[in-house]
């Protein structure tokens, strides 16, 4: 059997097309990916953060943990001017907790303001 014959008819039977080119695409799903993914993952931590920098005194807060406690005082720990400062939650009359002030999920409500939770809801 002669194989090159064979090869040979193969190789003359096929035609390359002309390819788009793949940057376009690419930028697409880089644009789709920013806009759905990356941009609002900066927006929650700059909101995040923004509610960590603002925490006072007197406000009432919830841990990541889900313990509810209000602000009795603020320690500085280290240089940086709110970096890894302890927060001291007054839980109830007896019990204070201390807790770093990343581990704060979110704030009920801030000192002077109404409580925003609804009496008798469970």
């Amino acid at each position: 059997m002669n194989f090159e014959l064979v090869s040979t008819a193969f190789a003359q039977g096929t035609e390359t097309a002309p390819r788009a080119p793949m940057w376009p695409m690419f930028l697409a799903i880089f644009v789709v990916f920013y806009f759905f993914l990356i941009r609002p993952q900066q927006k929650r931590q700059k909101e995040t953060q923004s509610m960590l920098n603002t925490l006072t005194k007197g406000d009432r807060v919830v841990t990541i943990g889900g313990i509810h406690g209000t602000i009795v005082a603020i320690k500085k720990q280290g240089e940086k001017p709110v970096g890894d400062d302890i927060v001291i939650l007054k839980v109830s009359d007896s019990t204070r907790l201390e807790m770093l002030r990343s581990s704060i999920a979110r704030v009920i409500s801030r000192e002077g303001e109404p409580s925003k939770e609804i009496a008798g809801k469970g």
